[in-house]
């Protein structure tokens, strides 16, 4: 939609578990190589979170990091959005973990649930709270913990996800020019079994049946989402650019959501982009989900790649099938 949320984006965070798989990890007792994996993803290593870590936690240091960019405490907050897909228990709510944490006021705190498209949906809630007036500073935590649910025996996706954490502390604008120039939003539910964790869930509670046919682990059809993503990101980035009367060119930052590199090299090429124009993680951090956007984000505010006043598109598709795109004045 074309509806401008006026907003800023005042800091910035994130958070990645020490442990580092290289893909040397897999190819020691799968039928894989690190090769086959560079190719195909463009992944060459992703974290896992330590016993003692979750989403929660991750999230919770992430937002520290972005509370402390942007000269804030969390006594300042007035709510707390959490996207993952990965949530510390189905519930209460990952964000009213991260709120006990980060030990802020009593202040709402609740998680969105749109997988990898889940930052940006997490961002134009909280865009729509502050524009509307109803809060002034929300913080927005996209954090997974991937490797838990990924099958270590299934060598198509074993390799593809990592662990990590980001934030960003979303305020009303210093300037009227800053925020959310346009957003778009969508699901095609009849996709939903592309991607999908059977089990767990009311659907399907846990059983010794369901534990033994490993209904537990994420399962995808990765030729079928490549096909639809390509197509979709192609068609999202042409529609916010002709919403917005912007071009390419224009861009300051492309970030897409790191799930192959392929995918991400395809809209690149088809824009005509320069390599340094498009934020690529992915290499080093695997697919993290809800967490790629903001970490990709972060890592670009920090090195002084994008700045106040700069237009960056975000844009993520991921499990629902479900996508996002924002093109954000900063």
């Amino acid at each position: 939609m074309n509806i401008r949320l006026p907003m800023e984006i005042r800091g910035t965070g994130s958070y990645v578990p020490a442990e580092v798989l290289r893909n040397d990890y897999f190819t020691k007792y799968l039928d894989t190589t690190d090769e086959w994996i560079v190719t195909r993803t463009g992944i060459r290593e992703r974290r896992k979170a330590a016993a003692n870590e979750c989403t929660s936690t991750m999230g919770a240091q992430a937002a520290k990091a972005a509370l402390a960019d942007a000269g804030m405490t969390a006594q300042d907050l007035d709510a707390i959005v959490c996207a993952t897909a990965t949530g510390d228990c189905p519930f209460p709510a990952t964000a009213t973990f991260i709120q006990a944490a980060l030990g802020t006021r009593e202040i709402p705190a609740f998680d969105v649930g749109a997988a990898c498209a889940g930052f940006l949906y997490a961002t134009m809630v909280a865009g729509g709270l502050v524009a509307s007036g109803t809060y002034r500073r929300v913080l927005v935590v996209g954090a997974e913990t991937l490797t838990r649910y990924a099958d270590y025996e299934d060598r198509r996706t074993a390799v593809l996800f990592g662990d990590a954490a980001g934030a960003a502390v979303i305020t009303s604008p210093s300037d009227p020019d800053r925020g959310i120039l346009h957003y778009d939003m969508g699901c095609d539910g009849k996709l939903a079994e592309l991607i999908w964790v059977p089990a767990g869930g009311a659907r399907l509670p846990p059983s010794t049946t369901t534990v033994a046919e490993r209904l537990h682990y994420l399962r995808m059809r990765g030729r079928e989402v490549y096909k639809v993503a390509v197509v979709k990101m192609q068609e999202l980035i042409d529609h916010a650019l002709q919403a917005t009367g912007l071009t390419a060119d224009d861009l300051k930052l492309v970030i897409p959501h790191q799930s192959n590199l392929r995918i991400i090299d395809s809209v690149r090429e088809r824009l005509g982009l320069p390599p340094e124009k498009v934020a690529v993680n992915i290499d080093r951090y695997g697919n993290t989900s809800a967490a790629s956007v903001i970490m990709a984000l972060d890592e670009h505010r920090r090195k002084g790649t994008i700045r106040s006043g700069d237009p960056v598109l975000m844009i993520a598709i991921g499990a629902g099938l479900t996508w996002g795109t924002i093109i954000m004045r900063l």
